[in-house]
């Protein structure tokens, strides 16, 4: 919320009054209208890629939006699943079925204990932001500048988090 270039409700906004204006220049007859109108619209649509834009790196998550820690779920499930895969190859390669089997399951445990770590960034982010951008709006009509940074801080933390836990999320799936 504090950059327009990454609100997502920014890039919806400029994406309507980008088709409007465009319509508009197309019934009246008005090329620079609409040249504007289709130019703001495709605005909106790489603000809207950027608003959603984030990853996962070293047990951070980064956005534009800034960077956040992950839960330690997260990084512990991802290593455990790269030991225990590793575990499972070796088990393979030397005949050792107890250490393949260890290595399954240890494989297994990790990919939970990771998706129970992006569950809790990705609902706990998207907690944040709702309340980082209701506590931020009445800061505002408040006029506690403080208290509106401090929620605008939330809202975007909430914003990386989430987005990163998205990113890992939608990597698994492909």
């Amino acid at each position: 919320m504090s950059d327009k270039n990454t609100s997502t409700l920014q890039s919806y906004v400029d994406k309507a009054t980008g088709a409007a204006q465009s319509v508009l220049g197309s019934i009246t007859g008005n090329t620079a209208d609409k040249t504007q109108g289709e130019d703001k619209r495709a605005s909106g649509h790489a603000k809207d890629d950027l608003s959603h834009a984030g990853t996962s790196i070293g047990g951070v998550s980064v956005s534009s939006s800034g960077v956040a820690a992950n839960d330690p779920n997260r990084t512990e499930g991802s290593w455990n699943q790269t030991v225990g895969s590793g575990k499972e190859m070796l088990g393979n390669l030397v005949g050792a079925e107890g250490l393949k089997n260890e290595g399954i399951e240890q494989n297994r445990a990790g990919k939970g204990q990771e998706a129970q770590g992006q569950l809790s960034d990705l609902s706990g982010g998207m907690m944040d932001r709702a309340k980082g951008a209701v506590g931020g709006a009445v800061a505002g009509l408040t006029g506690d500048r403080v208290e509106e940074e401090k929620r605008r801080a939330q809202h975007d933390q909430g914003k990386t988090l989430q987005r990163g836990a998205e990113a890992d999320i939608q990597k698994q799936n492909h």
